[in-house]
């Protein structure tokens, strides 16, 4: 190990002119003391046929954290629209004229991308060469970059927003009633079983309710898809349970007099907490939210040869006060066991 270490620390002096790296305190002749809060990037792409590199580079925490706060703001305001960040994933691949640019992304007039054009030519962030068509500066490729690497791993975080906002206007998907009823997201859990059942996956459903005040929807159904999404490492059942405006479009429950149906994210979002459970594959699965927040990633807890999806949720007390009614649970179960006389519906206090 103290051989390697010397060939590593030989080729770093070697390399060092050409890689810019940042000067370095030496203990002893083999260890080097680095420097922990630093950020190191390069990297190299093929741009309009030609090869861009850059030699690695460094930033430490204090020049970041030192930032000039209202360049950045501007930098970042710039940038800061989905039609102008569009435009500059269009022009990365290959140079395009204003009209190609209006076909491409469906602007529908000239008037508003150019808004946008003005607005990016302006702040360096594109070109305009000689045969009139709008190209992405190269110097400003791994800047560029690097941003979207990092607000990649941010994606996530704009569904707890849009689950904040969904708390803050639980009357769109409520309705307009003074007392929010929380039966109303129990069915809107029920609902998806149902449509298990529909698809002839599901035979049975089972509510339990428990002393705290939380229910539990459990069925034999084929159970919520756990694989990751494609190009990332989201399992589908985090998306489904946290991502409010692609699933809720279509939700199958709706409370008359409501704006917007209540999918099972919705539901996630109005829950003080919430834990779901799948079983399929042979495994067993779960997760935990807290305001809609995952606590943790997906998680194998066990093994089974059952297939199913439990959805453990308790209300959240800021929005409902009065606890599950059995007396209105069990008429709504002799309602759908009417609707849908194969399937069991059984409820255990």
């Amino acid at each position: 190990m103290a051989d390697l270490q010397q060939v590593v620390h030989q080729f770093l002096l070697e390399r060092k002119p050409a890689m810019n790296l940042p000067e370095t305190k030496h203990k002893d002749s083999v260890n080097e003391e680095i420097d922990p809060s630093a950020i190191f990037y390069s990297g190299h792409l093929y741009l309009n046929g030609q090869r861009v590199r850059w030699e690695p580079q460094e930033r430490r925490m204090q020049q970041l954290l030192g930032i000039n706060s209202e360049k950045a703001a501007k930098v970042l305001a710039a940038l800061g629209n989905k039609q102008r960040l569009d435009i500059l994933r269009s022009v990365l691949n290959e140079p395009l004229s204003g009209s190609e640019l209006v076909d491409r992304l469906n602007m529908g007039t000239t008037g508003q991308l150019y808004h946008h054009l003005k607005a990016l030519l302006g702040a360096d962030l594109l070109v305009q060469e000689p045969g009139g068509k709008y190209a992405f500066p190269s110097h400003r490729c791994l800047p560029l970059l690097l941003l979207l690497a990092s607000v990649g791993d941010l994606l996530d975080t704009s569904d707890y927003i849009d689950m904040m906002e969904t708390r803050n206007n639980a009357g769109m998907y409520l309705g307009t009633q003074q007392d929010f009823d929380m039966h109303h997201l129990l069915w809107a859990v029920v609902e998806n079983s149902i449509l298990e059942h529909k698809a002839g996956q599901c035979s049975e459903v089972d509510i339990f309710l428990h002393g705290d005040g939380s229910v539990t929807i459990t069925d034999n159904g084929r159970g919520i898809p756990v694989g990751a999404l494609p190009d990332t490492d989201i399992p589908v059942v985090q998306s489904i349970l946290t991502d409010v405006d692609r699933f809720n479009s279509n939700a199958p429950f709706q409370v008359p007099g409501a704006e917007k149906g209540i999918s099972i994210a919705v539901v996630n979002a109005l829950s003080l907490k919430l834990t779901v459970e799948i079983r399929r594959d042979g495994k067993i699965f779960r997760q935990e939210y807290r305001h809609g927040v995952p606590q943790s990633g997906l998680m194998t807890v066990g093994i089974s040869n059952e297939s199913g999806t439990s959805v453990t949720f308790m209300p959240e007390h800021d929005l409902f006060g009065v606890g599950f009614d059995r007396s209105r649970l069990d008429l709504r179960k002799n309602e759908l066991t009417t609707a849908y006389p194969s399937l069991s519906i059984n409820i255990h206090d």
